[in-house]
């Protein structure tokens, strides 16, 4: 039996989207750790969010009842600041509650490329195992705005256009990141039921050179398991991409390593081999 890498993508109560310390249903750090010894997970890096946008604009629809509070009656979003104390001290108690788990540090640094300087500011990036860099919001009539909400108010095509121009500030040169996650993330809102199903090589340009982006940044690219699309690494292989990891995305205990086995088999498929640490990210 092939053993599963680590997973690098896992959020607990120290991220704001998953309802805070009161929310244990939406998935906590120990109960996480707990389902990923069950299921015989050897690793995983809690990377929690870090955003500093000073704030941006959502329509209420696109906040669930977790999150509902963070909004304004204006639809101005403000997250609280990430508690690295705390999700420090949380990570000491797992890892000596779970010597069997390699548990790793991280970040899912939210566009590293416009905030890299405030990140710095704030708390020392270098003390963190894996940071991976994300894209989550667009400038749109002077505000930052989620590709939910720009579905509203735009065509789909120039939702997912503008988001696949943007990632090359994901790769910015001086961020901190070695990983970039879910470049299929305004994807996840398609509106299927106007457009249809998502097709990628209707945008097969724009994804390709999103990707040239990222490989000659040097950066690994991030399987998100949510929802696995096999285009994502034999393009990603074909336009030079060396190395990847896995990532649940998880904000739940259940969906910790959440399609594992199938996205190992997409990636051998396209190249990519373990190292001997299932921690390692895989290479080409």
């Amino acid at each position: 039996m092939t053993s599963l890498p680590a997973d690098s993508h896992v959020h607990s109560e120290f991220s704001w989207d998953t309802g805070g310390p009161a929310s244990a249903a939406r998935g906590t750090m120990r109960a996480t750790c707990e389902r990923a010894v069950r299921i015989g997970l050897p690793g995983l890096f809690f990377t929690e969010h870090l955003d500093l946008e000073d704030a941006w604009v959502s329509d209420h629809e696109d906040f669930d009842e977790h999150e509902a509070h963070l909004l304004d009656e204006d639809g101005v979003v403000s997250v609280p600041r990430f508690d690295v104390e705390g999700y420090l001290e949380e990570i000491d108690r797992c890892r000596a509650a779970f010597p069997e788990l390699a548990i790793g540090t991280g970040l899912e640094f939210g566009q590293p490329g416009l905030r890299t300087d405030a990140a710095r500011a704030q708390l020392d990036l270098t003390a963190f195992d894996r940071i991976t860099g994300s894209l989550h919001t667009l400038e749109l009539d002077d505000h930052r705005v989620e590709p939910n909400t720009m579905f509203r108010r735009l065509t789909a095509g120039d939702v997912i256009r503008r988001y696949l121009a943007e990632v090359p500030a994901v790769v910015a040169a001086d961020g901190p990141h070695e990983v970039v996650t879910h470049i299929d993330y305004a994807v996840r809102y398609w509106p299927e039921e106007a457009e249809g199903p998502f097709d990628p090589r209707r945008f097969e340009e724009e994804l390709r050179g999103a990707m040239r982006a990222i490989a000659d940044s040097g950066r690994a690219l991030e399987i998100n398991t949510r929802r696995l699309r096999p285009w994502i690494p034999q393009w990603w292989a074909e336009e030079g991409g060396r190395t990847i990891s896995f990532g649940s995305d998880s904000h739940t205990a259940l969906d910790i390593a959440a399609n594992f086995p199938e996205a190992m088999a997409l990636a051998d498929w396209a190249g990519f081999r373990p190292g001997a640490d299932p921690r390692e990210l895989w290479r080409r």
